[in-house]
């Protein structure tokens, strides 16, 4: 999950219901509240772990953030030097689970197919938006915190992709190596700069789970069929941002004054400038799609 939120276009979300903890994550969350504190005094450490399923957050907590920092350099590095093999790669991942999301919907419908194509339509509409300014308020950065969290925890909608159309992904993540940087350094100036960025984040994340895992656990006990629907429709959307052949349209300088692609536009193979890598691009594709498929085998029979 953690290496699938580390890139604009990937959702966490996605993985998590492919390896049958995505329910499992959604009750969790919602289940936490401020009586937490109260009873790890009255009813002891172990109690409290066990009847909140803390020892199965705190795991996933932690495999999310070693992955985040043990991979994030080397995801951007190859997003810089190799675009079209890993969008090929992630491609055929999110492909894959869009198979598996829609056979666990157990009747379909007019209604139902009606909700897919709308999901679908917006995640599309905002693969193609452009993204805004880099505001650095506090409301700003509480409400991107906001909206990433509820997208990485949505199959389909990508909290770093959010984060770049709202502009603050280049922002976040520059706060959280600075901070690293700046303690190293013990430039406390810079430390709590960026230690203040990262808190006013973290609470819009924090609001942003506890209120939506509360509304997305209802979906499901009530209208499962309807949310499975509008998921997959989101991950079909998706598949533009994740197509490996683009035209650029626009570009802007980055914090390290290099021209990186602004808004691109997707494009046939035969069309793009350049070596297209068709084949090894396929190859990758067919790869990522056989690891969700094996993902998956691999998590029926842990739950079976």
């Amino acid at each position: 999950m953690g290496a699938a939120d580390v890139v604009p276009g990937v959702s966490g979300g996605t993985i998590a219901f492919i390896t049958g903890i995505y329910e499992e994550l959604i009750t969790t969350i919602d289940n936490l509240n401020l009586s937490v504190v109260k009873e790890l005094f009255s009813n002891g450490v172990l109690n409290t772990i066990k009847k909140y399923n803390l020892n199965f957050l705190f795991s996933l907590l932690a495999g999310i953030a070693i992955s985040i920092i043990s991979l994030s350099k080397l995801l951007t590095y190859l997003l810089k030097a190799h675009p079209i093999l890993v969008w090929a790669f992630f491609f055929g991942l999110v492909l894959a689970s869009i198979l598996y999301i829609a056979r666990q919907i157990k009747r379909w419908s007019l209604a139902t197919i009606s909700i897919m194509t709308a999901g679908a339509i917006i995640s599309y509409y905002i693969t193609i938006a452009e993204p805004l300014a880099s505001p650095e308020s506090w409301w700003y950065l509480l409400l991107s915190g906001f909206i990433a969290i509820i997208a990485m925890i949505l199959p389909g909608l990508s909290g770093a992709f959010l984060l770049l159309l709202l502009g603050s992904y280049e922002v976040i993540l520059g706060s959280i190596s600075g901070f690293f940087e700046a303690l190293v350094a013990g430039d406390w100036n810079q430390f709590w700069v960026h230690l203040k960025t990262i808190l006013l984040v973290a609470t819009g994340a924090i609001l942003g789970l506890k209120l939506f895992s509360k509304a997305l656990r209802w979906l499901f006990k009530n209208y499962e069929n309807y949310t499975l629907a509008v998921l997959t429709g989101f991950m079909i959307g998706s598949l533009n941002k994740l197509w490996p052949w683009k035209l650029v349209l626009k570009t802007r300088v980055n914090s390290h004054g290099e021209e990186v692609p602004f808004l691109e536009q997707s494009i046939l193979p035969q069309n793009f400038q350049g070596d297209t890598l068709i084949l090894s691009a396929i190859g990758l594709m067919i790869t990522g799609f056989l690891l969700i498929l094996i993902l998956e085998r691999v998590a029926s029979k842990k739950q079976a």
